[in-house]
């Protein structure tokens, strides 16, 4: 298991323990009550969740785009499809700003395909330790599409969930390279 891939990991788990003690903080209102006039402006405050996407924004910054992530990736086999190998493909491309559209293909040429995935991902976040974060929800599980340094890593909080789209006991999971050319199917 490399480095990357532990510190993924790790963030995935920190914004899931995040978002859970967000939403559970979020069912208490707090009214403050202050019987002193110097203290009459006081705002009472509703949800600390209402800042939580003025929080993103700061840290995400504008910037952010799924455009720059759309490209062609491929397993590390891709470059030995002439010898036979088999190799799974990820062809990205942005439908907007904050979302990506995403197709997963492996060899069809030689053997019978083994992987076959269409769905859509929504922009989680982005910064420079771990790159742009896309999420899906697939399965019932959340499934995380991380983009970085040319590389794009699928995991999921279920790894199963994603072995349902791969026959012969493969999975999305795992690291793709981001290709100069488009991807040949």
């Amino acid at each position: 298991m490399n480095t990357s891939y532990r510190q993924f990991r790790s963030i995935v788990g920190l914004i899931m323990m995040t978002s859970t003690l967000a939403a559970l903080t979020g069912c208490n209102s707090v009214s403050p009550t202050v019987n002193s006039d110097s203290h009459s402006k006081v705002k009472s405050v509703a949800s600390t969740t209402s800042t939580l996407p003025a929080i993103q924004s700061n840290i995400l910054g504008d910037n952010v785009s799924a455009d720059t992530v759309s490209a062609d990736y491929a397993s590390a086999d891709y470059d030995k499809r002439a010898q036979g190998y088999d190799w799974v493909g990820v062809i990205v491309r942005a439908e907007s700003d904050r979302q990506i559209d995403i197709k997963v293909r492996s060899r069809s040429d030689i053997k019978k395909p083994t992987c076959h995935f269409d769905g859509k991902a929504t922009l989680m976040g982005q910064d420079t330790a771990h790159g742009t974060i896309f999420q899906a929800t697939v399965n019932d599980s959340t499934a995380f599409f991380q983009f970085k340094d040319d590389k794009l890593i699928i995991d999921s909080t279920d790894k199963y969930a994603l072995n349902y789209f791969c026959s012969g006991g493969g999975s999305l999971a795992g690291e793709y390279k981001k290709l100069a050319e488009d991807l040949e199917i």
